[in-house]
């Protein structure tokens, strides 16, 4: 019953982690010995992301699973999790004491456009590799000039692009209204959409609306845009403030078309708290299957992933889709490993990283991952939803744009 419950991620971690194809002799790099891969992580387990901090138990969730059925060619992974409450000072010292006290061999998904930044050129003067990071800018992918570091999902600029295209399709003539947080990963989003609408840019984005992390709420934000005649609303915003800009806009009798950045589509962490009637009729970006879908319900990838949040996180909320992310991230990272055999230096996972062919489980159909030496971006691909009151519902194309 096992193998059949968990179809994809035993049968999958078995071959990935116990298979013994011939190996060259082994190498390996900090953190790494014949039983053992020791990695680390910044997570927002608290501060004003703490909505992400999911992802962090979603990971080491599936570490756990992995390590049950023998880790990774013999070897356990130690996944060491810490929070930086989405404080780039915080995040340097709790990566400082990862990398010169802990020795990991690998930074794995830590969370965050400001809180990466304050870190990589730190991981890559160290040559520590900084994989798979949880956030799309499009710095990750630069690795003309930070070799070590690898983003994962779709990026902003990417899905910013995808947006400007529907709007210039459906709404030829539309007054936008940006809110977003003022950073790097606001800014990419911005420049995603300015990008994509071109010369329209100057007169479609009627005004723009920017907030701190610190902020307690972005209520006047909203009013003023509003205020500025905008009928679309582009939604850069992280959990806690999307919740907010989602009731407020409805409480105050505001009815733009409102689009929603993907890294806060989350029903349970977002939609549910911001209230789902106040919800219908958002436009969002996705790449991986929602798990509130009942259209997934008889799939197999849906299943195997089911069965896994039931026996290694039952506390985690299986209608929050940072659940998901996190078990898809971390099955490329197992499969990464794998594909490094016995050669674990930094070096080669490098490497490895730069020539990965992957289908992550719970990804959409028609989205895979792939990458190459001049190719840091693993996923492309997206597909727009709009939210009908209870699920996401999946419109047009599945569409690629960098």
């Amino acid at each position: 019953m096992t193998s059949r419950i968990f179809g994809w991620s035993v049968a999958t971690a078995l071959a990935l982690a116990s298979a013994s194809p011939a190996m060259a002799q082994k190498q390996y790099g900090p953190g790494v010995t014949d039983h053992e891969i020791t990695i680390g992580q910044t997570m927002a387990y608290s501060g004003p992301a703490s909505a992400y901090g999911t992802i962090g138990k979603a990971d080491e969730a599936y570490i756990a699973m992995v390590n049950a059925h023998g880790g990774v060619n013999g070897r356990k992974i130690k996944l060491i999790s810490l929070d930086d409450g989405y404080s780039p000072p915080k995040t340097v010292e709790q990566m400082r004491k990862l990398v010169e006290e802990d020795h990991i061999l690998l930074d794995f998904n830590s969370l965050g456009t400001p809180t990466n930044s304050a870190i990589q050129r730190y991981l890559n003067e160290h040559k520590v590799p900084q994989l798979f990071v949880a956030t799309g800018a499009t710095k990750w992918g630069d690795p003309k000039h930070f070799p070590w570091t690898m983003g994962w999902q779709p990026t902003y600029q990417t899905e910013g692009r995808i947006f400007a295209k529907y709007i210039l399709q459906m709404m030829p003539q539309a007054k936008i209204g940006v809110l977003y947080q003022d950073d790097d990963y606001g800014k990419d989003y911005l420049k995603g959409l300015r990008d994509g609408l071109g010369a329209k840019a100057a007169t479609m984005i009627v005004k723009a609306a920017s907030y701190e992390t610190t902020d307690p709420t972005i209520d006047s934000q909203i009013i003023s845009l509003q205020a500025s005649g905008a009928n679309v609303l582009y939604d850069v915003t992280t959990p806690k403030f999307a919740a907010q800009a989602i009731r407020e806009a409805y409480d105050i009798g505001w009815k733009p078309l409102h689009y929603l950045n993907s890294v806060s589509n989350s029903v349970a962490a977002v939609l549910q708290p911001a209230g789902l009637d106040r919800s219908k009729g958002l436009v969002t970006a996705v790449y991986l299957k929602d798990p509130t879908d009942p259209q997934w319900r008889n799939d197999p990838d849906y299943k195997t992933w089911a069965a896994w949040m039931k026996k290694y996180y039952p506390d985690g909320d299986a209608a929050d889709g940072f659940n998901v992310y996190g078990y898809s991230v971390t099955a490329t990272l197992i499969h990464l490993l794998k594909q490094c055999g016995n050669d674990l230096t930094r070096e080669n996972i490098m490497k490895q990283a730069a020539n990965l062919d992957f289908h992550a489980p719970m990804l959409l159909p028609g989205i895979t991952l792939h990458t190459a030496p001049a190719d840091f971006f693993p996923i492309k691909d997206m597909q727009l939803a709009k939210f009908d009151g209870k699920t996401w519902q999946r419109f047009g194309q599945v569409m690629a744009m960098k």
